[in-house]
């Protein structure tokens, strides 16, 4: 009669992972989005900065709802709306942008971590096929997801979302309405590899691609959550909608549950204000012991999925990264920033403010 009771608490055990939430960006201590004002340089608190965007208001270009999350992600109390809309245009640029950067001093751009989060698009203000969109990126674009007709490559549109690493596509699927998309890079920034783990819907995460060598390129603090979208002539601008949930960034082991680490209430709920200090939060790790199941190693995608060979914390002077160059459209400059300050022929850094400056 033991012998069952010693069987499950053994697969207990083993369905148990402890990953360390390094920084946590679901959304969870905001009580609307208007709440991203009340970050600035110099009121550096909450879990994101806010200020890549167009010049309406910010319930323009990003919205909080329950609605808006994965329902399989419990450990979120909402999900995210990021859009661009005919203003969302960033210090007179001419790509719309609307992004999120990780306002935290935690070490996420040291050894092996993984990157979290699900994201989902739905027919109504659709992304457009006929432009490139890049989608969770890194400002050396070492890898990111992209979406849309790619610039340069034939046709007129692409329905694909895809996940490259310096702009090669390594996977990619159609990007279907209403299906979540969960996502995991596995970065060794020590190792300078990079890896590939997605699911849908309430799937446990799989490994689709096992790390390949890449430029890790990050300062910590240039990981943006949302969308650039790259300007194509002939193409008007039209509103598009891109859904996010359980975004969060862990070291360890990795959570494969969709579920994510922890609850709402356990994460912190209560809400920012601009009084509030978050550095203490931020550069503390946070340890969950979350649910995973053996689907994680037996489940596979949808056939259709196919795999080919093919900014930053208190204000400091910019330093340069040696012996690399930034790609276009790259940060290559600014306050704070530590990457590549040489472009890559033939673009230049051009300055747009104190904070930014981007090969273009």
């Amino acid at each position: 009669m033991k012998f069952p009771v010693l069987s499950l608490l053994a697969a207990r055990i083993l369905s148990v992972s402890a990953g360390t939430v390094l920084w946590d960006g679901r959304f969870n201590e905001f009580t609307s989005s208007t709440d991203l004002n009340n970050w600035s340089w110099g009121n550096q608190v909450g879990s994101y900065q806010y200020y890549i965007h167009g010049s309406s208001a910010v319930t323009a270009y990003v919205n909080l709802s329950p609605s808006y999350k994965n329902p399989a992600d419990a450990g979120s109390k909402q999900g995210a709306k990021i859009t661009l809309d005919n203003t969302a245009y960033w210090n007179g640029q001419n790509m719309r942008r609307t992004e999120l950067i990780p306002q935290t001093s935690a070490a996420i751009n040291k050894g092996k971590v993984y990157y979290h989060f699900s994201l989902m698009r739905k027919d109504t203000n659709a992304p457009a096929t006929t432009r490139e969109h890049q989608i969770a990126f890194f400002e050396s674009h070492f890898t990111e997801l992209k979406s849309g007709w790619q610039s340069g490559a034939a046709g007129v549109s692409d329905p694909l979302l895809r996940w490259c690493i310096g702009g090669q596509t390594k996977w990619s699927t159609n990007w279907d309405a209403d299906v979540w998309h969960n996502v995991a890079y596995e970065i060794d920034f020590s190792a300078g590899t990079v890896g590939f783990w997605h699911s849908t819907g309430s799937n446990p995460l799989t490994q689709i691609v096992a790390p390949v060598a890449a430029s890790t390129s990050s300062n910590g603090a240039d990981w943006h959550v949302g969308v650039l979208e790259l300007p194509r002539d002939g193409y008007p601008d039209s509103t598009e909608d891109y859904y996010w949930s359980g975004v969060y960034i862990e070291s360890g082991s990795l959570t494969t549950s969709v579920s994510g680490p922890g609850s709402p209430s356990d994460g912190g709920s209560s809400p920012i204000s601009s009084s509030s200090s978050s550095s203490a939060r931020s550069a503390s790790s946070t340890t969950f012991s979350t649910s995973t199941t053996s689907k994680a190693i037996t489940t596979s995608t949808a056939s259709k999925v196919t795999t080919t060979s093919t900014t930053s914390s208190a204000p400091a002077t910019t330093t340069s990264s040696s012996g690399c160059t930034a790609s276009q459209w790259s940060q290559c400059g600014g306050i704070g920033y530590s990457g590549c300050t040489t472009c890559a022929s033939p673009y230049t850094c051009k300055k747009s403010n104190d904070w930014y400056s981007q090969c273009l």
